[in-house]
């Protein structure tokens, strides 16, 4: 069977006349830089949404020292999120023609028989079988949460964030192993020697129609155009146009004050106009001071106050700043009995089913002065969509945590 070149098992199979040592070896660095500041700032994001404050925020079991980076994550700058979540998504993307093109290159070496020659090389099969394994989950499952496509089962977040860590692991041992390896390659072919080839190189290689060189230059037109095609989401303003592969790429939806991107509809969430009507909807606010029942008028009665923010959203996305008019957070506070600095918050939306109905914000979140539970938006009434008739508005802070059509705000110690 290893002999019949009819089977991927035999290495006469394998004919393109690409493969070889420095081929690899370039893809392999580039993703042992690209893979590196995913890792790091895929964490970040985790963070961002403050996992450890309270179970409402994360439902990730077990996290136990896997959860030892985690910190209060802090409300500035205001583009602190949408510049590390843009960086995520928008180089995991660019990242997919290297990823598959340096799988392609190593191919041969899953089909190699026997599959373990000895103990150190049966360790090594196994770490590439979950390295392999690893970046296909990482990666399928974020394009499917980019694309706003949950046909997984359960939750993204955990999903994401224990299989970063298998992932992780994996991908350290093997480029300790290799990484040395690989540069001496590069180092070599530069100073004009050939380099260890016969490793990866085909016995029986096709005649070759590109050069090595050419398809390498075809991996980076293909990541280029992906960036081109992604990363206006994550700029906003006239560059959101080019994002063509991107849900909330193009045109801003609709006009006028309200016409800027969502992700979560009235009618998804279950809001009607009967829950929102002024008649109709109160906002509780809790503490030690008892609990307050405030209609719209009440709140608009309040200290009013602005703050220019954007929304920054788990999947890349984000829009401008947009122009926020409400009540700080931490007035509210005040009004629930905490005179100095305000506590944790608990927010509660009037939205039935899906996930996020409930948010926790840290001490410093409540306290920044362009946190409100703002009223308006761009000097109009919020429309039913972005959560008339109160929503949160934090700086820095992720989208789902701007919570819409609140109904309970319960301050105190989470």
């Amino acid at each position: 069977m290893r002999d019949d070149p009819r089977l991927p098992t035999s290495p006469r199979f394998w004919r393109s006349p690409l493969r070889g040592t420095w081929f690899t070896a370039v893809l392999g660095l580039v993703l042992l830089g690209g893979i590196s500041v995913l890792f790091v700032t895929g964490l970040v994001s985790y963070a961002a949404y403050n996992p450890d404050l309270s179970p409402v925020n994360d439902t990730t079991p077990d996290k136990g020292v896997l959860g030892f980076y985690l910190f209060d994550w802090p409300a500035g700058p205001s583009w602190l999120y949408r510049l590390s979540q843009g960086v995520h998504v928008t180089l995991g993307i660019v990242l997919v023609p290297v990823l598959l093109a340096k799988l392609w290159s190593v191919v041969p070496k899953l089909f190699t028989l026997p599959p373990a020659r000895s103990v150190a090389h049966a360790l090594e099969r196994v770490s590439l079988l979950l390295l392999v394994g690893g970046a296909l989950f990482q990666f399928v499952t974020g394009l499917l949460n980019i694309q706003l496509e949950y046909v997984f089962p359960g939750s993204f977040y955990p999903l994401h964030f224990y299989g970063a860590w298998v992932f992780i692991a994996a991908f350290v041992v093997h480029a300790a192993l290799r990484t040395p390896m690989a540069l001496r390659t590069v180092r070599a072919r530069r100073r004009g020697d050939s380099g260890d080839e016969a490793e990866l190189a085909a016995p029986d290689p096709a005649p070759r129609t590109v050069s090595r060189r050419g398809a390498l230059w075809l991996v980076g037109g293909g990541s280029l155009l992906l960036f081109v095609t992604t990363v206006g989401q994550s700029l906003g303003g006239p560059l959101r146009r080019t994002a063509l592969l991107a849900p909330h790429g193009g045109s801003d939806p609709g006009g006028g004050p309200n016409g800027f991107q969502i992700n979560k509809t009235a009618r998804y969430a279950g809001i009607t106009d009967a829950d929102t009507h002024p008649d109709a909807w109160r906002l509780v606010v809790s503490g030690p001071a008892g609990t307050v029942r405030l209609s719209r008028a009440d709140l608009l009665r309040l200290p009013q106050h602005s703050s220019s923010l954007p929304i920054a959203c788990v999947e890349g996305w984000s829009t401008a700043d947009q122009w926020w008019r409400g009540v700080r957070l931490r007035d509210l506070a005040a009004l629930a009995g905490y005179e100095g600095d305000p506590p944790d918050v608990l927010v509660e939306s009037l939205q039935r089913h899906g996930a996020f109905r409930r948010a926790a914000l840290r001490a410093n979140q409540v306290s920044d002065p362009r946190s409100l539970l703002a009223l308006y938006v761009n000097g109009e009434e919020l429309s039913l969509d972005h959560g008339y008739p109160a929503r949160i508005i934090v700086p820095a802070a992720p989208g789902v945590h701007n919570t819409k059509w609140v109904g309970r705000l319960t301050f105190g110690d989470l």
